[in-house]
């Protein structure tokens, strides 16, 4: 999460209320402090419990629209569209997906499968229930039987994406305890990239980058504005994610074939470099013939359309999470000119890397 120094303009005093308190404690707090504005996570009954003292209020992790509120999140469908390319780049063919009754769980599932489904694959799902009142840092039980079986009956090797990092966490630990080998027969992928929750996972959790500086920088931004009136807001503020960071829990690739497997790793290692596909087969002594033939066979693309993807997936992070210029984030991708990464980015988003930078936060406004 993004540190309280980040979510204001600097100068501005900030005053701590714990959310979960009675709302009678809440309102007698307010009351005495007198706030210019409200920095808000959503909270079902609470939320607009707080938005009816009529406070300017930036609601921080919810892409609900209320009315005279800005509501901030990172876009979760994209969240389960990175973890599922993430997969796809490494050759998995079987998915599976471990959420929870949350809106955030349902969208990221959305991403998740909807891109899935563009390569004819399709993904298994079980959904924990969320122990009632915890907080997501204390989501941590022993694992439940039913989530035991399910993994045990999953088809392998298989990606898990799990909602966010605790679940990832609890996935982990349950295929421990069915001696499911993480990740040779099971890579576990998680979401927030929470370094003390992945940190604590055995083995060490991937897992999907949330920009949270970004999304802080958002809400100082909106309750600075929505203070002084100079804004009003009129639909969520969405972030998109970076990449994965990726820890133990996912590093093999998901395939039999050997040529393919070390093509694969080959490509991972090194197409921030100035690599081409001859390079490769000349550096593994491989037939470029034969190993197009796999990637067509087992992964339904050719190499240097691998290669182009594991760039561009690198380059929406950099654009998304770094000031750098257009041509230093070609460069650092591996591409031979600012201009050959224009091409190819626009061929694989839709869109130039200047303009998705641009939409990168879609935010509401006047």
């Amino acid at each position: 999460m993004p540190s309280l120094s980040t979510l204001a303009p600097q100068g501005t005093q900030l005053r701590i209320i714990d959310v979960h308190r009675p709302f009678a404690q809440i309102r007698a707090l307010l009351n005495q402090s007198l706030p210019a504005g409200l920095i808000t996570e959503w909270l079902p009954g609470t939320t607009e419990k707080l938005l009816d003292l009529g406070y300017p209020t930036v609601i921080a992790d919810t892409d609900y629209r209320y009315k005279g509120a800005a509501s901030i999140d990172v876009d979760d469908v994209a969240v389960g569209e990175v973890a599922a390319e993430y997969f796809l780049g490494a050759g998995y063919r079987n998915f599976a997906f471990v959420g929870l009754d949350r809106p955030y769980s349902r969208q990221r599932l959305e991403g998740f499968r909807e891109r899935l489904l563009r390569e004819n694959l399709n993904c298994d799902c079980h959904h924990v229930r969320e122990p009632r009142n915890r907080h997501y840092m204390e989501i941590w039980r022993e694992p439940s039987a039913t989530l035991c079986e399910w993994l045990q009956g999953l088809l392998k090797p298989v990606g898990v994406f799990a909602a966010h990092d605790p679940l990832g966490r609890l996935v982990c630990e349950a295929g421990r305890e069915m001696a499911i080998p993480i990740p040779e027969e099971m890579a576990v992928l998680g979401a927030n990239n929470d370094e003390l929750v992945c940190g604590l996972s055995h083995p060490p959790l991937s897992s999907v980058v949330i920009p949270w500086d970004r999304i802080g920088s958002a809400v100082g931004e909106w309750i600075d504005a929505l203070g002084k009136k100079q804004r009003r807001a009129t639909s969520p503020v969405l972030v998109l994610p970076g990449g994965v960071n990726q820890r133990q829990s996912t590093t093999l690739l998901a395939v039999e074939d050997d040529q393919l497997r070390r093509a694969l790793q080959y490509l991972r290692e090194k197409f921030e470099e100035g690599i081409s596909i001859g390079m490769m087969c000349r550096d593994l002594r491989l037939s470029r013939r034969s190993v197009e033939r796999r990637f067509n066979e087992h992964l339904r693309i050719t190499p240097l359309e691998m290669l182009n993807r594991m760039r561009v997936d690198r380059a929406k992070t950099m654009l998304v999470a770094t000031n750098r210029s257009i041509s230093i984030i070609a460069e650092k991708c591996g591409f031979a000119s600012q201009e050959r990464f224009a091409v190819v980015f626009r061929r694989h988003v839709k869109m130039s890397p200047s303009q998705f930078r641009k939409i990168s936060r879609r935010s509401g406004g006047d």
